[in-house]
């Protein structure tokens, strides 16, 4: 079908030239181009020569006439949209009568307002648009392949077979199997699949009716909706997605903005240098730590004369505990009136500390004032370190939080110094990296964890082979 059209197009095209230089061989075809004459198209007289050779083809035809009559044609179709000697008389030509009267204004329109525009102007499309418009009058040539269709050839004969059976009378098999279907009964409600083209339209956000069923029942069948907890509602930071920079940031700031600016940087970096001084000295070595002659000859002689005074003192305090031990065996057991004596003596003692414990609480009565004081100052602290906690975890939401084995490096602040400011956008030099900023956006929302580039590690090992070339010079 292709090739046909092909074939079809190419035709018309070869018909147009045909017509086109019938036309202009007629004795009323007119030029554009001044340097064509009507006696340059007779031609010269030519050469004779052998012209069935292929290599005097191109060296002895001339064909500039040609070329110059089809350049002509063209220029006319570009420029008038046809051939002029196709074109009619008012086509070509107009009566000049004048410049047109204009009729006259009204009173109320001969006074218009300063502020409003004259439509002339308005109307008038701007040179831009008028560059950009088309300024050749030949269509576009016809587009056949947008036109064309895959396998149309067998539709149209599927589609012509199909009005053949159609007026006859004949049913084909898909109909009649289409036809007796069993009808869906609509009104019945039951679970249908999510590719059945015949399910009832559903509305997800329609409001949901209660259920009114046992709650037990709804469980067991799955029809019950898990309920959504609220902490998955709430946002993992309330830190903002993109955060605006000082304005001591912009590219032309004003002079106390760009100094607070800088003082921050200042500081962050002076924190970073007193973390580095304070891990320097914690890692420093002391020269009175270092090990010395003396030192490694009173550790080596340290534990010989401490097991010679623990020998000595063990042996006098066996001899106690054999003493002791005996005068226990010898002591008599108690009788029953120093039983009798120690059993009032604690009764008295018990009924002392609760008289005394008694008269503490009356005493109490009187320190009511003081007592409400203290309890009301308690409450107060209380209230405090309240309010204390509440505004640390309120703090702690725009914090990043520790999600994996790594700590959030805060990236440093895009800032230059005031030699570096550039007065236009032209001349500003970029800071920074959109993609490290959207980056550490992220891990600082508590979106992803902070993590670092994966290192790569060599699996097999380097094996180094000697060369024939190197054994033979060595």
């Amino acid at each position: 079908m292709l090739q046909d059209d092909k074939q079809l197009q190419a035709g018309n095209m070869a018909a147009r030239r045909r017509l086109k230089r019938v036309a202009s061989s007629q004795p009323g075809f007119l030029t554009l181009k001044s340097s064509l004459h009507p006696t340059d198209l007779a031609g010269n007289r030519r050469k004779r020569v052998n012209k069935n050779k292929k290599k005097n083809w191109n060296k002895y035809s001339d064909i500039n006439d040609v070329e110059e009559f089809l350049e002509d044609v063209r220029h006319q179709e570009r420029t008038t949209g046809g051939l002029l000697s196709e074109k009619t008389d008012d086509n070509l030509f107009y009566v000049d009568l004048g410049q047109p009267e204009k009729p006259e204004q009204k009173a109320e329109d001969a006074q218009p307002d300063d502020g409003k525009k004259r439509k002339g102007k308005s109307s008038r499309p701007l040179r831009i648009d008028l560059i950009l418009q088309r300024d050749s009058l030949v269509p576009p040539p016809k587009d056949i392949l947008a036109y064309q269709q895959p396998n149309a050839k067998k539709l149209r004969r599927i589609a012509q077979k199909a009005e053949q059976l159609a007026a006859k009378g004949v049913v084909p098999r898909r109909q009649k199997r289409l036809l007796n279907r069993r009808p869906v009964d609509r009104t019945a409600k039951k679970a249908e699949a999510n590719n059945n083209p015949d399910r009832e339209y559903y509305d997800i956000w329609e409001q949901q009716p209660k259920v009114t069923a046992d709650p037990w029942y709804l469980q067991q069948t799955g029809k019950k909706l898990v309920k959504r907890p609220e902490k998955l509602n709430e946002k993992p930071s309330v830190l903002p997605a993109v955060e605006v920079i000082a304005p001591g940031g912009s590219y032309n700031p004003d002079f106390f903005s760009h100094q607070a600016l800088l003082q921050e940087a200042h500081e962050v970096e002076v924190q970073k240098k007193k973390q580095e001084d304070k891990l320097e000295r914690q890692l420093a070595v002391n020269r009175e730590d270092k090990a010395t002659e003396e030192t490694n000859l009173r550790e080596q002689v340290e534990g010989l004369v401490e097991e010679e005074e623990n020998n000595e003192e063990a042996a006098p305090s066996m001899e106690d505990d054999e003493a002791a031990l005996a005068a226990i065996a010898v002591t008599q057991k108690k009788t029953e009136r120093q039983i009798k004596k120690e059993r009032a003596e604690k009764i008295k003692e018990q009924q002392r500390l609760a008289n005394r414990r008694q008269t503490e609480q009356q005493q109490q009565l009187f320190q009511l004032r003081s007592i409400k004081a203290s309890i009301k100052k308690q409450d107060q602290k209380t209230k405090d370190k309240q309010m204390q906690r509440r505004a640390k975890q309120e703090a702690q939401k725009a914090q990043p939080r520790r999600l994996g084995k790594l700590k959030f490096q805060a990236p440093d602040l895009d800032v230059q110094l005031s030699d570096e400011l550039a007065g236009s956008l032209r001349q500003l030099k970029p800071e920074g990296s959109i993609l490290k900023d959207r980056f550490k956006s992220l891990q600082k929302r508590n979106l992803i964890e902070p993590r670092e580039r994966a290192k790569f590690k060599r699996r097999l090992k380097v094996k180094y082979v000697e060369k024939r070339a190197f054994k033979e010079i060595t």
